[in-house]
Parts: structure tokens; sequence; C-alpha cells
């Protein structure tokens, strides 16, 4: 239900679709729920803004309480037990608004499929990869070289008979790096959050994808490295 993502990052957010009102032939904003002539729910038609969809603008710092409100509100309006009686059409469109409505509010409450959200509405790629860790992002070949040899090395180990509690002592330490990468990774997306919000809806486009691109990058990277601190864990549990 949701559209494909937006063809260039810098659009300005009033350019906003329309949504006609299959009950009136009135023209609304896709970010409306009820059209403004007739007053009946309209169709979910082609959104995929869910920073739109809950009235919000495209920040990552979100007030959580203010975001919980607009959810309660929201769902109380568009629930279907109010549409019960209401023609089938009005009530396909509850239940789509509904569910669409309950994506949106599980997403932007977690802060990394916030960020997920958001570049994928302002035209860059996802930063994960489905099957496996993918391919290295470039800073951590060094990183994925080590350890990958001391996870050999560990193997071998325990294929000669080490103690369970030496092999875990050494996966533990092998962690360490990995963790300290992760911390470094966590404060810089914090920060190129905050230099986002900072931005000006009608900043320069160069600006906007200079800031996004940096946050993918570390997005790729942060979650390349949960993929190998989850390896460590699997061999940890592995070895006792």
């Amino acid at each position: 239900m949701t559209s494909g993502p937006s063809p260039s990052v810098g659009r300005a957010e009033s350019a906003t679709p329309v949504v006609e009102c299959r009950t009136c032939g009135a023209g609304a904003p896709v970010h409306e729920h009820f059209c403004k002539q007739c007053s009946r729910i309209l169709s979910l038609g082609r959104h995929g803004d869910y920073f739109a969809f809950l009235g919000l603008p495209r920040r990552l710092g979100l007030d959580q309480q203010d975001l919980e409100r607009r959810f309660r509100d929201l769902s109380r309006q568009l629930h279907p037990d109010f549409f019960y009686n209401a023609p089938q059409s009005e009530r396909l469109a509850s239940l789509e608004r509904s569910s669409y409505l309950n994506d949106a509010y599980r997403t932007l409450r977690d802060p990394g499929a916030r960020i997920e959200h958001l570049l994928s509405i302002e035209g860059l790629g996802p930063t994960r990869v489905e099957g496996g860790h993918g391919v290295v992002p470039p800073g951590l070949l060094e990183e994925v070289f080590e350890l990958n040899e001391q996870l050999d090395e560990i193997r071998e180990l325990r294929e000669a008979g080490s103690p369970p509690v030496d092999l875990r002592a050494r996966l533990e330490a092998a962690a360490g790096p990995i963790e300290a990468r992760r911390a470094a990774h966590e404060a810089r997306i914090a920060t190129l959050t905050e230099q986002w919000d900072r931005l000006a809806p009608d900043a320069g486009a160069a600006e906007r994808r200079a800031t996004l691109s940096a946050l993918r990058e570390c997005l790729l990277e942060r979650n390349y490295i949960n993929n190998l601190l989850a390896t460590i864990e699997r061999e940890v549990h592995a070895h006792g």
C-alpha cells in the first residue's frame, strides 16, 4: 500500500500528492484522513510516508509522548468499529488506515527503524542485507579480517580440546574491539541525527543528501557490526 521512494532528496515536503475522495470526488492531500468536502474517510491510496500520516515533520528526534498521543487519537478516529454500518468502501478504507497506522507507529517509535524509514522515503536504499552479512563495509575490513582469524584460531583450539572457559575468555576478548566500534557508531549516529534535525526543510539538496548519505553509511557499518557480535555470541554459547 506504500509508494516507492521519493525521486530526489531535498524535495519540498509541501509538494504533497493528492488523493481523490471516492464519495464526492473532491481532492485532499494524501496525509488527510477525512474528506474536508463530505467528511467521509478517504481511501489510503499510495501513501508511503509514516511521518506525514501522523502529521509529523521528517525529524528523527521525535517527542515520544506526542507520538503516542497522535497514535491514540487516530486509532479512535479510524477504528473499524466506527464504520461497521458504513458502505463497504469506507469499511475497507478504515481497515487499511488502521493497519497502516499500526505500522507507522511501530516504525516511528523505534529510533533505528525511524532512521531506516527516513532514508527510504528520501530516496536512499536500505541499510540491511537479507541473508548473511553481505558485503563488508570498507571501513570494517581490518576488524573483520582480524576477527575471522581469531575465530579460526578459537575453533582450532576447540577441536584440540582446549577448556571451554579458556575459549570463552578468548571470544570475549575478541568482542572487545567490535563493541568499541559499535559504541563509536552509536555516537556518530546520534550526531548525524541532530545534524539532520537542525537542517531546515528547504535546505539545499546537496547538504541534505550529504547528511543522509553519511547516516546511511554509518547504519550500514553499525548493522554489520551487530551481525559480527551476534556471530561471536553464537560461538560463546557453543562453548558453554
